[in-house]
């Protein structure tokens, strides 16, 4: 058990034996309570809301219930001294000894130091990327991309069951449309000049090889063949070959999703009706006719009945068509009947989305809800823009998909791991700039590289230990001073950070603390600098050496298991 889970057993502890003594109610909601270090390590190690959550509840005074609660916590072994702050927060010093214990587990628990079980097995489904099949995927993908897988794997280590799922949006105008540019190519393929691709068409080269399976297994059968007898076929062709370039992106970026699934068999399968249907019996859907758009009314406007959802029940603007005036299920109402079929299988739901998307979020939420009853939860988190710069001006690459840069591109270029923990350096919503000169560079001011050169120096610490000729020791972590303790405490808070991270929903988080862990290494393998005898390694003391590798272990140790959530390798040397 780590400390900051134990010293949460001693509140609820502490807080049983007032209920016991009949100071203080029983069946107080505990659940905001919060178990954390102070703002201001001078005013200790371990800090706790306790008496500020339950006063109001227990008909008492706040800084009142603070003082009987220090009474209980005072009396415990590993307490050093326990104190009441402000209107009832209250402050506990912890015995050197638990810091010890704590890098005792870290290196107990190697990779499984800051799992958890908070999730209880929760099933969750987290859907992300699921661009359309029409191309390479660009950098707004990248981003989504990796805050989705980051997301899963954090939920995964803390505890919950998680689907990786791609919806693949081959349904639709836009499917027709790639079908309608591959034909042209397959013409090219055999031999005709198409001149230049027809505005509305998707111009890349990526489409060419499609084309030329096409050309080299059916000939010029299609060419001058109606629209009807091909436009399925090379539907099919085309969209199956655009799933195998999105994978292999993917793969890229070390990204492999458990379950891909088809707008198409979706709609085949009658998913969409089947939601009409339940929807209508629970009086959710009816046939009206939407409003005249604000402001001036186009002139081809009319008013059209449709079967509109009643999402303004669940908190929407308006109510939504699901279907459009020729038959055909809008998008909204498709993603209907997709988020339907999804919650089946888990107990909660998160997309994550560009931000071009925040106008549809009430709108499926208010679905969700209505399909479910409430009872799935369901979260959509939106990724903003990513601008690429070089040296802080924009930044063109190579378009090899036609109108924009690729994912491919921008791994090609700095590769997998400056990308993907670049794009955790920021909160989700928050536009980034992606500076190709900055994610490589070798300076402190590059988080990519200060954390992984952080664990690199760690590793190279053996090496130098072999080239010093100092004969390996056993540690005695009775030696390591309170500087020393300081970055056990610091270590101490990684898991209490991934769980916080999983419930936020927020992966940054993660890369946010190893900047920190990575401040406090390479400023304690900098006081070596100025001082010899606070270097990791002593010539003379093998002893110490043994300890202070032991600590560097265990940062290291740490590093890796923050780096392994964001899919990013611990690198052991550097160039």
């Amino acid at each position: 058990m780590t400390l900051f889970s134990r010293f949460s057993d001693h509140i609820d502890t502490a807080l049983d034996a007032l209920v016991a003594r009949g100071a203080l109610p029983a069946g107080l909601d505990r659940g905001a309570i919060s178990v954390e270090p102070p703002r201001d390590p001078a005013h200790g190690d371990v800090a706790t809301n306790a008496a500020m959550v339950l006063a109001k509840p227990a008909g008492t005074n706040p800084r009142a219930l603070a003082e009987l609660l220090v009474g209980e916590l005072a009396a415990i072994d590993e307490v050093t001294e326990a104190s009441v702050a402000g209107p009832g927060f209250i402050n506990l010093r912890v015995a050197d000894d638990s810091w010890r214990g704590e890098l005792a587990l870290i290196h107990a628990e190697a990779g499984d130091y800051g799992r958890s079980a908070m999730g209880a097995a929760r099933r969750v489904n987290v859907e992300y990327v699921s661009a359309n099949p029409t191309g390479p995927m660009h950098v707004g993908h990248c981003r989504g991309a990796v805050v989705g897988d980051a997301l899963a794997a954090l939920l995964e280590y803390s505890g919950h069951k998680v689907t990786r799922e791609y919806y693949v949006n081959d349904a639709g105008a836009q499917v027709d449309v790639l079908a309608r540019s591959v034909h042209m190519r397959y013409r090219e393929a055999l031999g005709e000049d198409i001149g230049a691709i027809p505005e509305g068409l998707y111009p890349g080269d990526y489409l060419k090889p499609v084309a030329e399976k096409l050309a080299a297994e059916y000939g010029d059968r299609y060419v001058g063949a109606p629209e009807s007898a091909w436009l399925g076929l090379f539907r099919a062709e085309a969209v199956s070959a655009m799933m195998d370039m999105i994978r292999a992106d993917l793969a890229k970026l070390g990204i492999h999703h458990d379950l891909f699934s088809s707008e198409a068999e979706l709609q085949a399968e009658g998913k969409p009706a089947a939601a009409e249907k339940w929807l209508r019996e629970h009086d959710l859907v009816y046939d009206g006719v939407l409003e005249a758009p604000k402001g001036e009314t186009p002139e081809d406007w009319e008013p059209v009945e449709l079967p509109l959802f009643r999402s303004t029940k669940f908190g929407d603007d308006q109510d939504r068509p699901i279907k459009k005036s020729d038959g055909s299920w809008t998008y909204f109402g498709a993603d209907l009947a997709y988020h339907y079929q999804k919650a089946q299988d888990a107990d909660e739901l998160i997309d994550i989305w560009g931000a071009d998307h925040a106008g549809t979020v009430k709108r499926i939420k208010a679905a969700v809800a209505a399909l479910t009853g409430g009872a799935k939860k369901f979260d959509v988190k939106l990724v903003q823009m990513v601008r690429l710069l070089k040296n802080g001006e924009p930044f063109k690459m190579s378009k090899r998909a036609g109108n924009f840069v690729t994912l491919a591109d921008i791994v090609d270029e700095v590769g997998k791991d400056a990308v993907r923990f670049t794009m955790l350096t920021r909160k989700a919503d928050a536009q980034m700039d992606f500076d190709f000169a900055k994610v490589v560079e070798a300076s402190r001011d590059n988080p990519v590289f200060y954390v992984q050169y952080a664990h690199a120096r760690i590793a190279s610490l053996k090496r130098k230990l072999a080239d010093a000729g100092i004969d390996a020791a056993t540690p005695d972590i009775a030696r390591l001073d309170a500087y020393e303790l300081g970055l056990v405490k610091l270590l101490a808070q990684f898991p209490r950070t991934v769980e916080a991270a999983a419930t936020a929903r927020e992966p940054h988080r993660i890369a946010f603390y190893l900047g920190d862990v990575a401040a406090a290494f390479h400023a304690w393998w900098n006081m070596g600098n100025d001082r010899p005898d606070a270097r990791i390694i002593l010539a003379n003391d093998a002893e110490l050496t043994a300890t202070r590798l032991y600590l560097a272990d265990g940062i290291g140790q740490v590093i890796r298991n923050g780096l392994h959530l964001m899919g990013v390798e611990a690198l052991e040397e550097m160039a």
